[in-house]
């Protein structure tokens, strides 16, 4: 038994001990700090993703998230000014911007002002800049007769390889012409499965012919491979150890090499948009050394592959890829020479955006994104300083943000506090709802079925739902443009009259009453909401957000409207592969959908509503499956035009002709709120440009300073602690002293 001494001693000791540790650890500065020790004052930009990017290959990704990264690492021909607007584009690789020169049928030279239908071949002559080199990379290491380090790789030459950054061999080579053509090629390969094939098959001349020819390539290699296998031949685990090398010699006659830093691409007709696809990483160049090198099995057994790994020539490198953790990039050592622009928009030296003009970039040595799925962590972890910059979730907005009455938009007291800085701008972008139009209800051309669509679109108030679902961060749609591109206007000339009025005293749109909408759906023949049978109207809503319980406010939100002019809203909501599978197939009524803009023109929109762009006929991006003949006779015209008053016109007709047809209800645009500390320097919004991390600086000592100043330790939990200690202990010790006496 425990004597009465021995007890108290021990709860003496252990008292003392939990004293020195809090003690130890109130010494510690910035405790909660997530970042290793020696990161305290280094040039490293910290920021966040939500979901791990799907495709980092430049020839399969395409999507914003994945953007984010593959911008810093690739470089395409061209890229968009960092600091002017409009946007413009400007050489990147290239010596210069790339124009055309147009010729005839007959091979004749024709002027910069042809008309679209003379012109039978559009060429580009491109010349790349020299000396500008790859980062290291284990792809380029060489023995000493020249041959590649890493050949035929075994799973015991890769012990402890896990990352690229675990190879110890490295090499470099110049970038060349042959890597550009080599990627284009691979955009026709049909295991690359680049989603942009029809689009580049339309215009660059030779590329269906190529992707023909590698597809029959392909499909006679896996016969012959068949054949030999026999009976118990598998295709997937036999291609995972021994991949298919398709031949990327056969002649592509739109892309030829001119010389060792130049090449041409030759387009079948005038097309001036195609100068935008160049600064997409779809055009980054691929070197042959990288693709065959990720083609070993045993490096795809550890799944290290060109769409994790990529491999290029920008001012960032892959340092650590952990998509369950954090993605790192790190400064390329062999970046070639570029510096910071020396002119902008008016009020950008003002701004002191050019204080850093001509000088070399980058600034950073390293970016971190951290995964960070919770928004009120990652919210809580920038208000600390832990995070440079930060978008403005729901749950936080109240918290950063106010709205004046006038709808004015300002910083709360404690944003303010931190010197924290609000950027806005309203993104080239649509979010909107679309009908089936091959669906006998929802779709179709007749008066009837156009009303219909219109009292639906009356009804769905976003005027309302961007209050409620989006805290104000959006401006209401009234057609397929947004604002900034060519063809968008503003005013009473850039209403929906189907959907709006024009309040003339306020100078503003108004949406038409719930009455009219009724009216209309009467004229569609659905008085009440119901058919000539007395049956309800039913539409069934597909979207791919099922799980998401944050959502489900939308679907209800969706529901209550329809419900009030007597339609009934059945919801559908699937994961996003079975979305996109009922959406190609048609099995559909109404869908919610949105696109951001590829490049500032408004083709790339208005090819969304496009009638050989369908998505179950073509496999296109036209998602509604709408197909109307004038629109589509004005799309053709206006699509290879440059942007001037004739232009214009058309595409006022095409925009009048989708809202009465209104196979979208035009949802909403975009405004994006962004809040950055006061110690991240030379940030613009940019909506084109995706490789903007290498403009970026950060004040660390100022970083270093309020990180310490918003974390101190906090005494008082822990002085609590130990009162709570001593008065459980007290009647402890009498209670043992009674029982020992």
């Amino acid at each position: 038994m425990i004597s009465e001494g021995r007890l108290i001693r021990f709860i003496a000791k252990s008292s003392l001990a939990l004293i020195l540790f809090s003690l130890v650890l109130l010494s510690c500065e910035n405790t909660n700090n997530p970042y290793r020790a020696e990161e305290r004052d280094a040039n490293v930009y910290y920021t966040t993703f939500s979901e791990p990017p799907k495709h980092l290959d430049p020839a399969r990704a395409y999507s914003s998230d994945e953007y984010g990264f593959l911008a810093q690492i690739y470089e395409p021909l061209v890229q968009y000014h960092y600091l002017k607007r409009p946007y413009e584009l400007e050489p990147l690789t290239a010596r210069s911007l790339p124009a055309p020169i147009y010729y005839d049928q007959y091979g004749a030279k024709l002027s910069d002002e042809a008309e679209p239908g003379d012109v039978a071949r559009a060429v580009y002559d491109i010349e790349i800049k020299k000396g500008i080199l790859y980062q290291p990379h284990p792809a380029f290491a060489k023995k000493p007769d020249g041959s590649p380090y890493y050949k035929k790789l075994a799973d015991e030459d890769l012990k402890g390889v896990d990352e690229i950054r675990d190879f110890a061999e490295t090499g470099t080579r110049e970038l060349t012409a042959d890597d550009y053509i080599y990627q284009i090629k691979r955009l026709a390969d049909p295991q690359v499965m680049c989603p942009i094939l029809p689009i580049l098959e339309k215009y660059i001349v030779g590329m269906t012919e190529l992707k023909i020819a590698l597809k029959k390539e392909l499909e006679d290699e896996r016969a012959r491979r068949k054949e030999a296998g026999g009976a118990a031949y598998n295709r997937a685990l036999d291609e995972k150890t021994n991949p298919i090398i398709l031949d990327y010699s056969i002649p592509l006659e739109g892309v030829q090499k001119r010389g060792p830093y130049s090449f041409e691409i030759i387009l079948k007709s005038k097309y001036p948009q195609f100068v935008y696809w160049l600064a997409m990483p779809f055009f980054a160049p691929i070197p042959i050394e990288a693709d065959l090198f990720y083609k070993e099995p045993a490096l795809a057994d550890r799944n290290i592959t060109l769409d994790r790994f990529p491999v290029g020539t920008g001012a960032f490198m892959i340092d650590v890829f952990d998509p369950h953790l954090e993605i790192t990039l790190a400064a390329n050592p062999n970046f070639h020479e570029e510096r910071f622009p020396t002119e902008g928009e008016a009020r950008d030296r003002e701004r002191g955006l050019l204080e850093d003009a001509g000088k070399r970039l980058p600034f950073l040595k390293k970016v971190v994104f951290k995964l960070e799925k919770e928004s009120i962590p990652r919210w809580n972890k920038f208000l600390q300083g832990y995070f440079d910059t930060s978008g403005i979730s729901n749950d936080s907005f109240d918290s950063a943000v106010s709205i004046s009455p006038s709808g004015g938009v300002d910083l709360t007291d404690l944003i303010k506090s931190k010197g924290i800085r609000l950027k806005t701008s309203i993104r080239p972008s649509s979010s909107y709802m679309g009908f089936n139009m091959l669906d006998e209800t929802v779709g179709g051309y007749s008066p009837e079925k156009q009303k219909l669509r219109q009292a639906i679109s009356i009804a769905l108030d976003y005027e309302e739902f961007i209050e409620i679902f989006i805290n104000g961060r959006g401006l209401p749609a009234m057609g397929p443009l947004p604002p900034g591109l060519f063809g968008f206007e503003k005013g009473e000339n850039g209403i929906n009259p189907y959907v709006y009025s024009w309040n003339k005293e306020e100078e503003m749109p108004e949406r038409r009453s719930l009455e009219e909408a009724k009216r209309l759906l009467t004229e569609a023949g659905y008085p009440g909401g119901r058919d000539k049978d007395g049956r309800p109207l039913v539409i069934t809503f597909d979207n791919a957000w099922a799980g998401v319980t944050s959502l489900q406010q939308n679907i209800d939100w969706f529901g209550k409207k329809l419900k009030l002019i007597g339609i009934q809203l059945e919801n559908r909501s699937t994961d996003y592969n079975r979305f996109r599978e009922k959406v190609t197939s048609g099995n559909f009524q109404l869908f919610s959908w949105g696109w951001n803009a590829d490049y500032p023109d408004p083709e790339n929109f208005l090819f969304l509503l496009a009638g050989h762009n369908g998505k179950v006929e073509y496999r296109g991006e036209n998602a509604a499956n709408y197909k109307n003949p004038e629109f589509d006779r004005l799309f053709t015209k206006m699509e290879n035009m440059e942007s001037n008053p004739e232009r214009l016109e058309i595409i006022r007709k095409m925009t009048k002709i989708a809202q009465k047809d209104a196979p979208w209800v035009f949802g909403y645009h975009p405004v994006s709120f962004t809040l950055q500390h006061r110690w991240v320097g030379n940030s613009k919004s940019n909506a084109m440009a995706n490789g903007t991390m290498k403009y970026i600086k950060i004040d660390t000592s100022m970083r270093t300073e309020k990180r310490a100043a918003w974390n101190k330790p906090r005494f008082m939990p822990i002085i609590v602690l130990f009162i709570i200690i001593f008065i459980i202990a007290i009647p402890a010790v009498i209670k043992i002293r009674r029982k020992l006496g």
